[in-house]
């Protein structure tokens, strides 16, 4: 078995965990392939094989790879959906950060989730992915997100007025700094902290949340996720801030702008004991009452 290895950071408070995490791989039979920049990284500060394999591009990632393990945080994650792209490859996400929604998998949980993957004993979560269209040349090769799009004001220029369709029909002219369109999976992030509620992953749903809107009677929406839904944006300044999860480019403000449902899916690992109910208690800390 190999699998592919993704991280941005090494943190030498993490060396003893990450050897571990190597070590455990070996014993398995598991043949790691480590993203190049990482490899450089660690290779100085960790025992490694000498033959270990490295990659460095999303075509690297061929047939023989049987997973991508993400080594940190839920960003770190994120970053992996720009490498498996249209491929099935399983993506299993070992948290080295804080929050870990998404890299649900903790440290202290690395050496049973190695075996789950030598022994196959877990379960693949199908993710559904967003689709920027516009008329204009964006984001690449990569114009889709696992969490969410959004339109945003440039620094500290006024509010935009964003005219948002839904299938070509008017919803809403939003008078806003800006305005988030969350898959379920991003539901819980950037869109919840703005006030948006947090659906479940197979709800095939969009959440459609302002960001700071002028109207206090604006309040966010979901709808169905087979809807195409298209932007034009009004602003005083030249340029606006597009956003598929972490990666912004700044845009001229007649740009078009649509969104759909991506026509592939990820697919997350989990190990059997943690679903969607126990990772809402456990990182949002619902239903803690420190009274009882």
């Amino acid at each position: 078995m190999k699998v592919a290895i993704y991280s941005r950071v090494f943190d030498e408070t993490q060396k003893r965990d990450i050897q571990l995490f190597f070590d455990e791989l070996e014993k398995e039979g598991i043949q790691p392939v480590i993203f190049r920049e990482y490899y450089e990284k660690i290779a100085s500060h960790l025992t490694l094989s000498a033959t270990i394999e490295t990659f460095s591009h999303h075509a690297e990632l061929t047939n023989e790879i049987d997973f991508l393990i993400s080594l940190g945080g839920d960003g770190t994650l994120l970053d992996t959906v720009t490498l498996v792209r249209e491929k099935t490859l399983p993506v299993v996400g070992i948290n080295f950060g804080r929050l870990g929604f998404l890299a649900s998998i903790g440290r202290e949980e690395m050496t049973e989730a190695i075996k789950a993957l030598a022994r196959r004993s877990y379960i693949i979560d199908k993710r559904s992915l967003i689709h920027l269209d516009s008329n204009i040349p964006l984001f690449n090769e990569v114009p889709y997100a696992l969490n969410e799009f959004a339109i945003h004001k440039r620094d500290i220029a006024p509010m935009i007025k964003i005219h948002t369709y839904l299938n070509g029909e008017l919803l809403n002219t939003y008078w806003a700094d800006g305005l988030i369109l969350a898959t379920p999976t991003g539901s819980s992030g950037y869109s919840l902290s703005c006030g948006g509620p947090v659906v479940f992953p197979e709800s095939r749903s969009f959440v459609l949340t302002p960001i700071a809107p002028h109207n206090l009677n604006v309040r966010p929406i979901v709808i169905p996720d087979n809807t195409i839904v298209s932007f034009e944006v009004e602003s005083r300044t030249d340029e606006i801030i597009c956003a598929l999860d972490s990666r912004r480019e700044w845009v001229d403000k007649n740009v078009l702008l649509a969104v759909r449902k991506e026509n592939f899916s990820i697919n997350l690992v989990r190990l059997n004991e943690n679903n969607f109910l126990q990772t809402l208690r456990n990182k949002l800390s619902w239903g803690l009452d420190k009274r009882n």
